[in-house]
């Protein structure tokens, strides 16, 4: 992977373009790539903001000056005809000045001179490219450490603290660091080993933790806690046993994908409002011992031009530098409303990122997607490969509704044994899982003001009371379910 980043930046560098802008965090690492990409000659300026001016080499400080007068005097010192690397770091809030823009624009149009070769390289972990460079800039991407690169790190790090590691937790670590840069991984190898003292299988908990960190300081993507199992739903037992098979391959992903069986991609749970999708997700995540983290598309719009479709690259690069995960996307018809429409050019792009994203990604983040309305879901999301299944959640059926009671009387410590499930379940035909936690809630909440036990009568008096989701969006959901229907999709009962 660095051989091949290393080649395209080195074309990028012969070629005629002028400023080149990678986003990444590893300023370093970038840095080793750039003497290994540059011809030996290249002569290096190096800018950022706490020094200004300083030595590409060792890092010291040259001159104290501020970004305009820094490329006035680079630009000035640039009359020969030898080659050289303009580098600028953690410039996002400068590349707004006028100056500098102007600045940056005419060292790009110098090198349309035969005897001027001056080529500009933005290293940044924030993409901000002003309208006035858009035709200047090309944005590069540096990828993160791939295996071979991982079990390097981790071989070195071994070395310098004189630990040997048994190979199968190295293939185990190595798997979980997976989506870090090189510095990253360096820094969660020496915090394990100082918690514990070496490096073990007792180091993946914490290596979780310090990944999810990342999730968190981001601000683009939700960390989910959650306590959910697959006991706490009630039916969908076909969605259920599927979720179960693909826990098997969760559980030794490193021996499955060596065996040669796909990354599990994901699913998209389809269905009625209140019925479990949401409480699915987080039941994933808890079968497969993974973080769960939510993509609220909605949080990813920007002012700027280019600003959404950037938040969007990082939210799905994070993604993968927590993977294992689950990535959740609730009421994904809303989330991509507009496409294709007036004023949803910016929706449009960056459904187009996601799609492209889901077809090629490589990592081991697991996507749940849940939708009530197929009827407003882009189509491309039902093609096949882009999800590994399909699932139609309905109204539950009488035994489910039986169990769905059941399960809400339990985490109230009431005896459920003592009242008739049986005649309740029969009588709340029509209800969504929402529908049957709120009688629940409705009649213990009575109960403890009357001071009496829940019992079958209080229930079906606080039933009389009720009304359900049918009764309230009875057209809606014969829509609903006749869409659905139309698609035959998979249904998540039995």
């Amino acid at each position: 992977m660095r051989e091949e980043t290393k080649k395209n930046l080195k074309s990028y560098l012969d070629s005629l373009y002028p400023i080149l802008y990678i986003r990444h965090s590893d300023f370093a690492d970038v840095d080793k790539v750039l003497l290994e990409a540059a011809a030996p000659n290249v002569r290096f300026y190096e800018f950022n903001n706490a020094l200004g001016a300083i030595n590409f080499s060792d890092k010291h400080s040259m001159k104290h000056c501020d970004l305009v007068e820094f490329l006035s005097s680079v630009m000035d010192d640039n009359d020969d005809d030898n080659e050289c690397f303009i580098v600028l770091k953690d410039i996002h809030k400068n590349i707004d000045d006028p100056k500098v823009i102007a600045l940056l624009r005419r060292i790009a149009e110098l090198n349309e001179r035969d005897d001027y070769h001056v080529k500009i390289i933005i290293i940044d972990s924030v993409e901000n490219i002003p309208q006035e460079l858009k035709s200047f800039i090309t944005l590069i991407d540096v990828p993160l450490p791939d295996d071979e690169e991982i079990m390097t790190c981790l071989s070195d790090f071994a070395s310098e603290v004189g630990e040997k590691i048994d190979r199968a937790v190295m293939d185990e670590l190595a798997f979980l660091l997976k989506g870090l840069s090189a510095f990253q991984i360096k820094q969660v190898l020496s915090l394990a080993y100082q918690n514990g003292g070496g490096l073990d299988t007792s180091d993946i908990k914490f290596i979780m933790g310090e990944k999810e960190q990342i999730i968190k300081k981001s601000g683009i993507l939700e960390m989910v806690n959650f306590k959910e199992t697959l006991s706490d739903i009630g039916g969908l037992e076909n969605l259920k046993n599927w979720l179960k098979r693909k826990e098997k391959i969760f559980a030794q992903l490193d021996k499955a994908i060596k065996y040669g069986v796909d990354i599990p991609r994901g699913i998209l749970i389809l269905g009625m409002p209140g019925c479990g999708k949401s409480l699915a997700a987080k039941a994933t995540a808890a079968l497969f011992k993974v973080p769960l983290i939510r993509l609220d598309v909605g949080r990813l719009m920007g002012k700027y031009v280019g600003e959404s479709e950037s938040n969007m690259r990082s939210a799905l690069k994070l993604a993968e530098t927590v993977s294992p995960c689950v990535l959740w996307i609730d009421e994904l018809e809303k989330a991509f409303a507009g496409i294709g429409g007036n004023g949803g050019e910016v929706t449009t792009r960056l459904f187009g990122n996601f799609l492209t994203w889901m077809q090629e990604k490589e990592s081991t983040v697991f996507i749940v997607a849940t939708a009530n309305d197929i009827s407003k879901l882009p189509p491309e999301f039902l093609r096949k490969g882009r999800f590994d299944e399909l699932f139609f959640v309905d109204l539950p059926n009488e035994k489910e509704r039986r169990k769905i009671l059941e399960i809400h009387l339990q985490k109230r410590d009431k005896q459920s044994s003592s009242i008739d499930l049986g005649r309740l379940a029969s009588e709340t035909d029509g209800f969504n899982g929402a529908d049957l936690e709120g009688l629940i809630k409705d009649a213990v909440e009575t109960a403890f003001i009357d001071n009496t036990d829940i019992t079958t009568g209080t229930l079906l008096d606080t039933l009389h009371n009720a009304k359900s989701i049918t009764d309230i969006q009875g057209d809606k959901i014969k829509k609903l379910r006749a869409d659905l229907k139309a698609y035959s999709i998979k249904p998540a009962s039995e």
